[in-house]
């Protein structure tokens, strides 16, 4: 019986071997794809993505035609560009559903805006950008003045510079390298004096952003650690400029630290806060 199982073992086909080099080839080249949107390029026509992508104008045509066919993408027939589809909302929807920060801050995130009486947004840092997952209105008749934005740089946002002020040299070398773009006359641009003040951020436990990355908008900022300690997201306070003079921002500072602190500790985290 063990000689007809050993032959018949040899005798079975092998099984077909995936191909992971293809593969990853195939879906890099769709990302590369899907990243050309952002909230500046919420449109974009077949040239423009070659554009941005270097991809053939063969190539880029048929993942374009394959990423609409899933949903992925959504095409205007009149205009004949192109914008995100509602599958990646739907995946996205789901995403922030399983996340335990978006269940855990809930309540340090009404606490705050209360206290605060300004929007409260809570971002996750992806290494470059920070994305905005949630957030909170203190006056429901005033439209928030950031209400627009979904994902932001990290260099000129009070998040996002909350963030990196506890990211390894190495995380703040790689987001220098790609270039610190201006946005306003107050944006942190030259990666000597981004440094700088991250260093202060981390000395004083919280960020500021005045006006760097939208005119007339100043943010106070902390950073979010999980269980072990790391810090992937942060949490703000943002208003118009004129309602968070430079004073009310550090008085506003320790109230945004201990929000987070709170959030962190949900989370499973125990250090010294």
């Amino acid at each position: 019986m063990r000689k007809a199982a050993r032959a018949e073992a040899r005798a079975a086909p092998a099984a077909p071997r995936r191909k992971p080099a293809a593969d990853l080839g195939t879906l890099g080249k769709a990302l590369r794809v899907l990243d050309c949107f952002t909230p500046e390029r919420r449109r974009l026509t077949l040239a423009e993505v070659i554009a941005q992508t270097g991809l053939p104008r063969a190539t880029a045509h048929r993942f374009l035609r394959a990423l609409a066919a899933y949903g992925l993408l959504d095409q205007d027939r009149a205009r004949g560009d192109y914008r995100l589809g509602l599958k990646l909302f739907a995946l996205g929807s789901i995403a922030l559903a399983n996340l335990d920060l978006h269940r855990e801050a809930g309540p340090a995130i009404d606490r705050l805006t209360r206290l605060s009486g300004e929007s409260v947004h809570l971002a996750l840092f992806d290494g470059f950008n920070v994305v905005v997952v949630a957030r909170r209105d203190g006056d429901a008749s005033r439209r928030s003045v950031v209400t627009e934005i979904e994902q932001a740089p990290a260099h000129c946002t009070a998040v996002g510079k909350a963030a990196l002020a506890f990211q390894p040299a190495e995380v703040v070398d790689r987001l220098c390298a790609a270039g610190l773009p201006r946005f306003t006359p107050t944006t942190i641009s030259d990666a000597a004096a981004l440094r700088a003040a991250l260093q202060q951020i981390a000395r004083r436990g919280f960020a500021i952003d005045d006006g760097e990355h939208r005119p007339g908008v100043r943010c106070i900022g902390a950073p979010i650690r999980d269980p072990g300690g790391r810090v992937f997201a942060a949490l703000s306070v943002t208003g118009a400029a004129a309602r968070i003079t430079a004073r009310r921002a550090n008085e506003l500072g320790p109230l945004v630290v201990d929000a987070a602190d709170a959030i962190s500790r949900r989370l499973g985290w125990r250090g010294e806060g």
